[in-house]
């Protein structure tokens, strides 16, 4: 029995043991975890002697060419607020501070401590809780802090657009969202970033560096001054101006004249390759997507049926009409199918085995000079069907059609060009696995005559037409279209500053550039004529299911070119109803600095006129 109970007792005592170290042992755990695994504890202790506060850098500033800043940063104010300090909160003393109201109060207060809203929320570190608060703003509510424990401000900036023009190129900049934050942990909840146009595109050089201002707190938690006198503490760095390849005026003269229209105007330097213009109508002031009412305004703008988010000039894929003439000419001069004096008949048209492609009246038979001048139909699409049925030369319709497609790659077509802005689209040149897929197989230069004058599978976006035109005004090569022309204290890169050359001969391009000259000394550009300038043009017309899109490219000088321009306007008829004195207009303001007194009047006859789109949703 004795035996037993001691048994027993050595039973109960083991039991006890076990308990007493497996208690032992899960507070050590739980020690090891809160003081060396978990940083809470750190940052409350850290948040009663130290408070760091952000010291955000400038934005870099962004001008033109002629050095007229576009865009620079104004002062601004966020009210931040540490969860853990808030004792014995007044809210609606604070709620009249700010001017705003209790519901907003609420919901604000319960969306920085959703972590599914704001990943970054600790209650011992700043969140924001009021952003962009005005000078005015800032000083009635900076009187009053010191009632409500827990709040803060902290200086901003914002940026501010000096005109209102030029959205779709510099962009604007907006709150940061979670995924920018999970992308780059340079940003934290309430930081602002790039969010269109060169603002997001040069976001890294235009954002500059954080810095940090360590203070100490004494123990109710009042500042005291800096951490060892800021030994610590790191100056924010600011960001790199830039200086774009706009041309201010010509920018504005572009939005002007493409009032009450839907389209694109493109112009560019061709010795550089530096966009001097970007239009994309219609277009919105940048103006309207700074401060606290940017979220409203970017939702009135994305609920427009006619889009004026959209960038037409980079986005806009459409038919380039008869401008791809000049591209199968060069074509079908490098690859022998023609020479300069090869004629062609046009009776209104191109008719072959019952097949018929249009054609305005004009002398007949014409070499290639004299059709590009009057845009001759019949002209390229002989070219092509003699081409793409060579099978002495190409053995195969699929061959030929490699060959032609590979030279349209060389101008830059059915790719990206690569300007420095997002969302570019590469529009779409057609190859011979795609007529085989459409065609089982059987097709030949008849199946897909329309290519020849821009139309049927061909698509381009303005900026491909007016690189184009500048390839051509180089006689065979583009450098790739960029709107940056220099980033403060860095080189720019090297992709915007080498030269692309085409598949084809300077001589050929010459010939082209005599054809272009023919049109607008008595072709079908002949409203681009300005008095003292070679000016060299290319209308086309984009046959469209309503009415036609009008659409122009042309360069000058003709020998010492400066500026390549493409006009796209929508519905807008024949080439020369929009887009031959819109180009023309250009042209003369950007060489001459200036219109003269006639110019000034067609241009606000311009201005003046709309086209009426409905309530289509383009």
């Amino acid at each position: 029995m004795r035996r037993g109970s001691n048994y027993n007792l050595e039973k109960r005592k083991f039991v006890v043991i076990a308990m007493t170290l497996f208690i032992v042992v899960a507070y050590i755990m739980r020690l090891f975890f809160l003081q060396i695994m978990s940083d809470e504890y750190k940052q409350h202790a850290d948040s009663n002697a130290f408070q760091n506060r952000v010291l955000y850098p400038t934005r870099g500033a962004i001008s033109d060419r002629n050095g007229n800043v576009l865009v620079y940063n104004q002062p601004a104010y966020d009210v931040m607020v540490v969860m853990s300090e808030i004792k014995n909160l007044d809210t609606l003393d604070l709620c009249n501070a700010l001017n705003i109201s209790k519901e907003f109060f609420i919901r604000r207060m319960a969306t920085i401590k959703d972590r599914s809203k704001n990943p970054g929320y600790s209650r011992f570190t700043q969140q924001i809780f009021l952003n962009q608060l005005s000078a005015e703003e800032f000083s009635a509510f900076h009187e009053k802090m010191f009632r409500f424990k827990g709040f803060y401000t902290q200086k901003r900036s914002i940026r501010e657009y000096a005109y209102g023009m030029g959205a779709h190129v510099l962009g604007d900049v907006g709150e940061v969202s979670e995924a920018n934050i999970e992308e780059d942990p340079y940003y934290q909840g309430g930081d602002y970033i790039g969010k269109l146009g060169v603002e997001k595109y040069y976001e890294k050089e235009l954002r500059g560096t954080k810095g940090v201002e360590i203070l100490l707190r004494d123990a109710r938690g009042r500042i005291k001054g800096r951490y060892q006198n800021g030994r610590y503490d790191k100056r924010p760095v600011p960001g790199r101006n830039l200086t774009l390849g706009l041309d201010k005026d010509l920018q504005a003269l572009g939005e002007r004249l493409m009032e009450g229209k839907i389209g694109s105007i493109v112009a560019i330097e061709p010795s550089t390759g530096e966009v001097l213009c970007m239009v994309s109508a219609p277009y919105y002031d940048p103006r309207i997507m700074t401060g606290r009412q940017r979220g409203k305004n970017h939702r009135m703008l994305s609920a427009d049926p006619r889009k004026p988010l959209l960038n037409r000039a980079i986005m806009g894929q459409y038919p380039p009409g008869s401008t791809f003439k000049t591209t199968q000419a060069l074509t079908f001069l490098q690859e022998g199918i023609i020479t300069p004096e090869t004629s062609y008949s046009c009776s209104h048209g191109f008719y072959f085995k019952g097949l018929h492609v249009g054609c305005h009246g004009h002398a007949s038979p014409l070499p290639l000079q004299p059709a590009l001048g009057t845009s001759c139909n019949a002209y390229f699409c002989w070219g092509l069907y003699h081409m793409i049925n060579n099978k002495h030369k190409y053995g195969r319709v699929q061959n030929a059609m490699t060959t032609w497609k590979d030279y349209m790659v060389s101008m830059g077509f059915g790719y990206k060009l690569g300007i420095d802005l997002a969302g570019e689209k590469r529009g779409l040149i057609p190859n011979a696995q795609f007529y085989d897929k459409a065609y089982k197989g059987s097709w030949n230069g008849l199946t897909i005559i329309s290519i020849a004058i821009g139309q049927g599978e061909v698509n381009l976006t303005p900026l491909q037409i007016c690189n184009l035109c500048a390839t051509i005004a180089n006689r065979g090569y583009y450098i790739t279209p960029h709107v940056v022309k220099k980033v403060e204290g860095q080189d720019l890169d090297p992709k915007y500053t080498e030269k692309h050359y085409t598949k084809v001969n300077r001589k050929n391009y010459e010939v082209v550039v005599g054809g272009m000259r023919r049109a607008v000394l008595g072709g079908t550009c002949t409203g681009a004529r300005i008095p003292g300038i070679d000016v060299c043009g290319k209308t086309g017309t984009a046959q469209n299911r309503g009415h036609d899109h009008s659409v122009f490219m042309g360069f000058a000088p003709m020998n010492n070119p400066k500026i390549a321009v493409a006009v796209y306007v929508e519905n807008g008829g024949f080439g020369a109803d929009y887009g031959v004195p819109i180009g023309s207009l250009l042209i003369e303001k950007y060489i001459n600095g200036k219109l003269s007194p006639a110019s000034e009047a067609k241009a606000a006859l311009f201005q003046s006129k709309r086209i009426s789109y409905g309530d289509r949703q383009r």
